[in-house]
């Protein structure tokens, strides 16, 4: 893989999908609320603290430990992306939350000084960086001793069927032998299925005792057009795989994950269709 190209492809992607991410940012904040807490939970953060946010998107999590660090504290915002730094912005103007720093920044290359946060939270983007092995050594420097790294990244696909079956649906569309998502040691959303691979990548880097433990989500929709609707506002890969297919094909598409998210609902008339992420957390 270059690397390089994946990462200019990347923030491409996520500059795209910012539009997206913002029409879905309330439904997404609520039905993942579960991890945003025990991510914070496990962070504990306290009034006084530094607290980091890679890869932050709408900030679900760092705005809410921005508020426990109060007074004293500093909340420390970042993405690699601008358009979706912005949603952080307006979100924190919303909470009322002036003192929130916003920083554009690559979780590879962390532009903090060494020791000078209490705690790093990187809720479901490790994964997707082309080395994140890079960004983790980056959180231990810039962790001070003791200061506790919290991450999510997602289960196997067979525990995620919300979006799991529209990628592998489309890959099988598009000719592929498996969704580019799952391919072993590629970024992408499954790329930490593994728990055995995220305490390996922690140990790699000197993280102390690192442990991973599950949480159980239901994603609810109204229907299934405004289950497609938001897969192809947040999945910037699945959106251009779609947009590749023929008119006839899209059908075609819809036919198939339709019938299998129906089977998989557990909702009565709407849909609500389960996932499951890896929360893991180590010392620095």
């Amino acid at each position: 893989m270059d690397h390089d190209a994946y990462r200019k492809q990347s923030i491409e992607r996520w500059e795209r999908a910012a539009a997206g991410w913002s029409a879905q940012r309330a439904r997404w904040a609520r039905d993942t609320a579960p991890v945003s807490f025990r991510m914070v939970e496990l962070a504990d953060p306290q009034p006084g603290h530094t607290i980091v946010e890679l890869a932050c998107g709408a900030a679900d999590v760092g705005l809410l430990a921005a508020e426990l660090v109060r007074p004293g504290g500093k909340a420390i915002l970042t993405d690699g992306s601008e358009a979706m730094l912005e949603l952080a912005r307006t979100r924190a103007e919303e909470l009322d939350l002036p003192d929130v720093e916003l920083k554009p920044m690559d979780a590879e290359w962390i532009d903090l000084p060494a020791a000078d946060a209490d705690a790093i939270l990187c809720r479901w983007g490790l994964m997707l960086l082309a080395d994140p092995s890079a960004s983790l050594r980056e959180c231990r420097r810039v962790l001070r001793p003791g200061g506790r790294l919290v991450l999510a990244a997602w289960a196997p696909e067979a525990e995620n069927p919300w979006t799991a079956i529209a990628q592998e649906e489309a890959a099988r569309m598009l000719g592929l032998d498996a969704p580019p998502t799952s391919k072993p040691r590629e970024p992408g959303m499954f790329a930490w299925r593994d728990p055995q691979t995220i305490i390996e990548a922690l140990h790699d880097v000197g993280f102390v005792d690192p442990h991973v433990e599950q949480v159980d989500m239901t994603l609810r929709f109204d229907d299934l057009d405004d289950w497609w609707d938001t897969l192809l506002d947040m999945s910037p890969s699945l959106y251009e795989g779609v947009a590749k297919l023929t008119p006839e094909q899209r059908d075609d598409l819809r036919d198939a994950v339709d019938a299998r998210a129906e089977a998989a609902s557990t909702g009565g008339d709407r849909i609500e269709l389960p996932a499951r992420t890896h929360v893991a957390f180590a010392e620095a």
